[in-house]
């Protein structure tokens, strides 16, 4: 990894297409919260455990004025079966060039079963209002996305 945001840095801008062939931007995020959260490849084992718990989580999050992405380097097609298959309540973004993930960061060296290779590190990120990092989790669990980001959310409302 090379670049890692933090607490005060600009969001990197972006635009990629969603799951249904939509281009989504900062720009049209800008004004309230957004939580954006990377995950390796869609339909498997950690992947649904963290999107489930993005879409189980939709109520409070809305209620909290924050919307959510989900990205992966995966095509719209898969992208298109993950939330079908899942119900998922929210655009998963679909970075096939990895220019997001690098940006982020996210793109690294990743080790499994003692053999490196290049991968998403499953990271989740809090964009402020302004577009500013709120909050960044790199190497988070897939059960902690929601967790982080309510603390933090809750925080904003104090």
């Amino acid at each position: 990894m090379e670049v890692l945001l933090k607490t005060g840095d600009s969001c990197p801008d972006f635009s990629l297409q969603d799951q249904d062939g939509k281009t989504r931007g900062l720009k049209d995020y800008l004004g309230a919260p957004l939580l954006i959260y990377f995950y390796p490849k869609a339909l498997t084992p950690g992947c649904t455990t963290q999107s489930c718990s993005v879409r189980d989580a939709q109520e409070n999050l809305q209620g909290l004025n924050c919307a959510s992405l989900g990205i992966s380097p995966d095509e719209a097609k898969l992208q298109k079966k993950f939330t079908d298959k899942h119900q998922l309540n929210f655009p998963l973004l679909c970075d096939t060039q990895k220019e997001m993930a690098q940006a982020f960061g996210v793109w690294g060296e990743k080790k499994i079963y003692g053999k490196s290779h290049m991968g998403i590190i499953r990271s989740s990120f809090l964009i402020n209002s302004q577009g500013k990092i709120a909050a960044a989790w790199y190497g988070v669990k897939p059960g902690d996305t929601v967790p982080n980001a309510m603390k933090v959310l809750n925080d904003f409302q104090e």
